[in-house]
């Protein structure tokens, strides 16, 4: 295998890697510009995972597992809500609350039906979502360094990464060119002038965290439905907390979330594809430092790379109506 294809294979798994970040770390920036800090990100996640393959393994459709997926992630995410808006709790530790909760859910649902570990069974290739070749591909494959870019990197991926880049433009016509996004990105910096416009803040809020669960809704569905063909136990294995890395790394802005993303799963894709590689030097690294190698690089991005990174001003902070 010559060094150009490798570099290839890498790029197009970095792709595939980074699309559950890219859908939750978007999902992380339309609660937080909102003023939530939504730390269950992870456990939206897990249960959209579980409850779409669990829902396409019974009915046998994948777009009937992506709904279930999509509701039970908004309902995390309105409960999410009805703690912190509503009720005024601590959203950081609602957000542990969640992502307890999906942990223990997921695990326990999945053994009393399923009878398999707590996995749920293996999704046959048409109840999933499969990959999607983009025209042209037979006829461009054969030109040298285009027809593989074209046909590994831009095309053979399912239809939910589309979806994920698509939504990062998308996103940033929300929240820059429509009313909703310049009053979302207002209560997270000054919820009180809102107020005295005659704006809801709570509902807002609420708006805010509904987009963040069909975002993870999505995210999840995608780690059981597509990228895998089933769900296994925690198998977001931590991606709601990179994401949250990602989103803080991009300073809240949704362009800079992909590029960030991209640069976490670069770093996935190389950490598997160099799993066993005698390196110059060092010869052959333990596995588990390479597992360990995107997680310990995210710390280090963060702690070096990032600058000043100002969060939205209202975060975390309850908001009391002024009588």
């Amino acid at each position: 295998m010559d060094l150009f294809e490798i570099i290839i294979q890498t790029l197009a798994s970095t792709v595939r890697l980074s699309v559950p970040l890219l859908l939750a770390c978007l999902a992380g920036l339309y609660s937080e510009r909102s003023g939530v800090f939504d730390i269950g990100l992870d456990g939206k996640m897990l249960m959209a995972a579980f409850s779409g393959a669990a829902s396409a393994a019974v009915f046998h459709s994948a777009w009937i597992g992506l709904g279930v997926a999509v509701l039970m992630s908004v309902a995390f995410a309105l409960v999410h809500g009805f703690a912190s808006i509503t009720h005024r709790g601590n959203q950081i530790v609602s957000g542990v609350a969640i992502n307890f909760i999906s942990a223990g859910t997921t695990v326990i649902l999945g053994q009393a039906w399923f009878r398999q570990g707590g996995r749920t069974p293996a999704l046959a290739p048409g109840d999933r979502f499969e990959a999607i070749n983009l025209p042209g591909v037979d006829t461009i494959s054969g030109v040298p360094i285009l027809g593989p870019i074209y046909a590994q990197i831009l095309s053979g991926h399912s239809l939910l990464v589309y979806v994920a880049f698509l939504a990062v433009p998308f996103t940033w016509w929300v929240l820059f060119r429509t009313r909703f996004g310049l009053r979302l990105r207002a209560v997270g910096e000054n919820p009180a002038a809102v107020d005295t416009a005659g704006i809801s803040v709570a509902w807002l809020r609420y708006r805010a965290l509904i987009c963040t669960g069909i975002l993870t809704g999505l995210a999840g569905a995608y780690l059981s439905m597509a990228q895998n063909a089933g769900f296994v136990k925690d198998m977001t294995a931590g991606k709601g907390y990179i994401a949250l890395a990602a989103l803080i790394f991009a300073k809240w802005k949704p362009v800079n979330a992909m590029y960030a993303c991209l640069l976490f799963g670069f770093l996935d894709a190389l950490s598997i594809r160099l799993q066993g590689t005698p390196l110059p030097l060092i010869g052959r690294v333990p596995a588990q430092f390479m597992q360990a190698l995107p997680y310990v690089l995210t710390v280090v991005l963060l702690a070096g790379f990032i600058g000043k990174a100002i969060p939205p001003k209202a975060g975390g902070v309850p908001y009391v109506k002024e009588r």
